[in-house]
């Protein structure tokens, strides 16, 4: 579905943001790339839809090279949306409403299907009553949701969410998760970028290590976490559940290697330790 090549941008003489990178997303798959601030996960998630040009490399979707002509960026823009981490850098227009009907209007639908585009996206983001609020009233929890309504009314085959739980209180993070599945669930392709480690195995299939521009990992969830060296290197930690069990290990518990990633999986950790004690 999502592919790119060899990606190389640098901002200047002195900084190269991305030194190479390659990486492969199938159709319908929710991946995560991960990395910690300044690894290049933005930088890289702007070339996906055309806001960046590479310095070198390709993009592909569904096997289709982006150019970037006004045409082409267009049409990838239509199938590709990205939900920037910063929905203040995203949300511009005097109402919720005109922000969430800009991508539809600009397609050049019908005012009756982007009023129905409108409805049904803030419906699913959980914003209906906020049509005409303006969004500077909003939270920032509320600007986020209003803006990944505007993408979702463009109806995208690919979504792009670069840190999409930062700003967000802990039922606002749950929300999001469950909207993320059942998004998924209908067929949408979903690509997340965050250093939250605890979220990843929730949601993720497949999981990019990004390190100073370099994809150095990628594998399952549990094929990555099992690697302390990527950890060590991309500068993170193992999920807290994870970590638990590890130390359950060194007090005597016999894990066999197979430490969970999420607290489904720890509770039949759990269980399947009190059987055998």
């Amino acid at each position: 579905m999502l592919e790119v090549k060899n990606i190389k941008y640098s901002y200047n003489a002195d900084y190269q943001a991305l030194k190479g990178v390659s990486l492969k997303v199938e159709k319908g798959d929710m991946v995560a790339l991960l990395g910690k601030n300044g690894a290049g996960k933005s930088t890289l998630f702007l070339h996906l839809n055309g806001i960046y040009q590479p310095d070198e490399g390709q993009v592909f979707i569904d096997g289709e090279e982006l150019k970037y002509d006004k045409k082409s960026l267009l049409k990838f823009r239509q199938k590709v949306g990205i939900v920037f981490q910063n929905p203040d850098d995203q949300i511009f227009a005097p109402t919720v409403e005109e922000d969430v009907a800009f991508g539809p209007l600009n397609l050049g639908l019908p005012m009756e299907e982007v009023q129905d585009r409108v409805e049904e996206a803030l419906s699913r983001v959980g914003m209906s009553g906020f049509e005409k609020t303006a969004p500077h009233h909003l939270s920032g929890g509320q600007k986020k949701r209003v803006a990944i309504a505007g993408i979702l009314a463009m109806k995208p085959e690919v979504m792009v969410l670069d840190e999409p739980t930062a700003g967000l209180d802990p039922q606002g993070v749950v929300d999001l998760s469950i909207l993320l599945n059942e998004l998924n669930d209908e067929g949408i392709t979903i690509v997340i970028s965050t250093h939250e480690v605890d979220l990843v195995p929730n949601y993720a299939k497949k999981v990019f290590v990004l390190v100073d521009g370099l994809l150095i990992a990628e594998g399952t969830p549990k094929e990555i976490f099992a690697k302390p060296e990527i950890l060590e290197q991309a500068n993170l930690k193992v999920p807290i559940v994870t970590d638990l069990f590890q130390q359950l290990e060194s007090e005597g518990f016999d894990m066999k290697g197979d430490y969970p990633l999420t607290i489904d999986e720890a509770k039949d950790k759990f269980l399947e330790l009190l059987n055998k004690n």
